[in-house]
């Protein structure tokens, strides 16, 4: 029988993983932070949670050690470079890589935490901040299923559902193709609005219209609520969806697989917010 990791290590502690950590810790697991700039921290003064010198030092203290940075670099770095979580992380411990990276940097990772008897699974999430902070991100999780099964209680402080997908990378497939019909969507309800608008139907009213239709999307909820325009997203999200259309891209390059409709459209809104 496979037992619950009892101590966490959290790493990433932005707008999405702040509120992951902070649910952790409320759970009651003893939880272990680092983050590169102390402010991030902050928040957590008066807590249980213990900050941690090095992701190694972290690491040492933990069973379990999720990371939420934000690219392939990154995670590579907290796990491998000089004081990294592979450095302290002991012998039948787990990493859960929640950010959006390439399956093959997820796959690549767990070869060389298995050499060291550690378990890696990729399991990136969706939902944002406030879903964080209510305790329903969706976990798309890759690996093995016993190693998964084993971290299902950790995942559930702030996650529902946390649904197994596959071998290591199967979640970053997954959140890959998430991320990129969303951001197909984005384009289609920008579109969708400005035919509307040139057609005399009133943008806002016709976004309440179509939100509570058969062509509803969140993309759409979110150009709606923005009157319309995508300039909002594009400032907060445009360089990620960027980054994971590319990926995207580089698979289906690697697989010889056909781009599609998605792809394309995908690639009409990062044109429409100069990510292009």
């Amino acid at each position: 029988m496979t037992r619950t990791p009892e101590r966490v290590g959290f790493i990433g502690l932005g707008s999405q993983g702040a509120p992951m950590a902070r649910r952790i810790v409320d759970a009651g697991f003893p939880t272990t932070l680092w983050a590169r700039r102390p402010a991030s921290l902050e928040p957590f003064a008066g807590t249980p949670a213990k900050p941690a010198p090095t992701p190694a030092d972290l690491a040492a203290e933990s069973d379990l050690v999720c990371v939420c940075v934000v690219d392939d670099d990154d995670v590579t770095e907290v796990l491998t470079g000089d004081g990294g979580v592979l450095a302290g992380l002991p012998a039948g411990g787990v990493i859960a890589v929640h950010s959006t990276v390439h399956p093959d940097t997820c796959r690549r990772l767990a070869e060389r935490a298995a050499a060291q008897d550690v378990t890696l699974v990729d399991a990136p999430v969706s939902g944002g901040g406030p879903a964080a902070a209510e305790g329903r991100l969706l976990v798309m999780a890759g690996g093995d299923e016993g190693t998964v099964d084993r971290c299902r209680p950790v995942f559930a402080a702030y996650a529902d559902p946390i649904l197994h997908l596959g071998p290591v990378g199967a979640g970053q497939v997954a959140k890959l193709l998430n991320n990129v019909l969303f951001t197909a969507n984005l384009a289609t309800a920008v579109d969708a609005l400005a035919l509307g608008r040139a057609l005399d139907v009133d943008p806002g009213t016709l976004a309440q219209v179509l939100t509570r239709g058969s062509g509803a999307s969140f993309a759409l909820e979110r150009i709606g609520a923005a009157g319309g325009t995508i300039d909002l997203i594009a400032a907060h999200a445009g360089r990620l969806l960027r980054k994971d259309v590319r990926l995207t891209k580089a698979l289906t390059g690697a697989a010889g697989a056909p781009e599609g409709a998605a792809i394309a459209a995908a690639e009409a809104a990062l044109t429409l917010m100069n990510q292009d």
